[in-house]
């Protein structure tokens, strides 16, 4: 273990808040708000967060529509605000603070996880209704949101996967990716199957065979048998039923429930060994009365409570 590695054993000093509404890895349109939206919900005072929180200033005013050399979007604007991230991510948990991270799009795992590779070594938990697995080849938009686990794990070119020559910010055995179900679209689109690499999938069908209870227990059996010093969970707010959630820009049919996704976030917090979350893809545009920010809050929060009471201490 590198000596400045920092193990989830040592998080003590209370919650972090980092705010980075960085579209650029998706499209102008409200995911933006998303941090400003969730806070106005009461998200700091419900995980009794230390405020003010960090922002990362964005970039989104120089978004391009047009595919760069590499087949994506904007993705030297990415790579710039990816590094300024990495610089609060790492400060951060540096100070042993469970670290909240609000997006924005997907795009901002790729300031998170070298920043934590920098650290020590760390597993990811990617909670996504989407695998996020494809190349610039296989994507039509270009987008990099759609691309964030592939990016992560090594996959895409190197402006993006090999940030300060850090490549693979995670290794994909550590990878854990949960509630999936856009398979029959990746197929259609030629996306590299997760299934064919050493990412551990426990997908949407799976859920709704084996129930959340069963895939939970199997989420944090095999998350205790990696040799990692903490994980970081993603959660993209699509792994969320549509019928509960359908304010993102990409709806797919099912999801999990909030009593759901609260009982795998909190089973996972209770391990002791996660260090951070980010949260994606909200777009608060799309939600016309406020109630499904104060849901989502009100979801996580309780998921997040064991950390914020410091019933569980690390």
């Amino acid at each position: 273990m590198p000596v400045n590695c920092l193990t989830c054993m040592e998080l003590k000093n209370g919650i972090g808040i980092i705010s980075a509404p960085s579209i650029l890895g998706l499209k102008p349109g409200g995911v933006q708000e998303l941090g400003k939206s969730l806070l106005k919900a009461g998200f700091a005072d419900k995980l009794n967060a230390i405020l003010p929180e960090t922002e990362v200033p964005d970039l989104n005013r120089y978004y391009s529509r047009v595919k760069d050399t590499t087949g994506c979007l904007n993705s030297a604007l990415i790579r710039e605000y990816s590094e300024n991230l990495m610089k609060a991510v790492a400060t951060e948990v540096s100070q042993k603070k469970f670290t909240v991270v609000l997006g924005g799009d997907c795009s901002v795992l790729i300031g998170i996880m070298p920043a934590l590779k920098s650290l020590g070594s760390y597993g990811l938990i990617y909670m996504d209704g989407h695998a996020d697995f494809y190349s610039p080849k296989q994507s039509v938009t270009g987008e990099v949101a759609d691309m964030g686990l592939a990016i992560v794990t090594g996959r895409g070119p190197s402006v993006l996967t090999n940030i300060n020559r850090l490549k693979p910010y995670v290794k994909e055995e550590n990878v854990i990716h949960i509630g999936q179900r856009d398979e029959e679209e990746t197929i259609r689109y030629g996306s590299e199957d997760i299934r064919s690499s050493n990412i551990s999938c426990f997908d949407f069908k799976s859920i709704v065979n084996l129930g959340i209870h069963t895939i939970t227990d199997a989420v944090t059996q095999y998350a205790g048998r990696l040799n990692v010093d903490g994980f970081w969970i993603h959660f993209d707010t699509d792994v969320l039923a549509d019928e509960i959630n359908p304010a993102v820009d990409y709806r797919l049919p099912g999801g999990l429930l909030f009593e759901e996704a609260e009982y795998l976030v909190r089973s996972l917090a209770l391990t002791r060994k996660v260090s951070g979350i980010s949260i994606s893809i909200f777009n608060p545009v799309m939600d016309h009365t406020g109630k499904i920010a104060h849901d989502i809050t009100n979801c996580l929060a309780r998921a997040l409570s064991p950390i914020a009471s410091g019933s569980v201490t690390f």
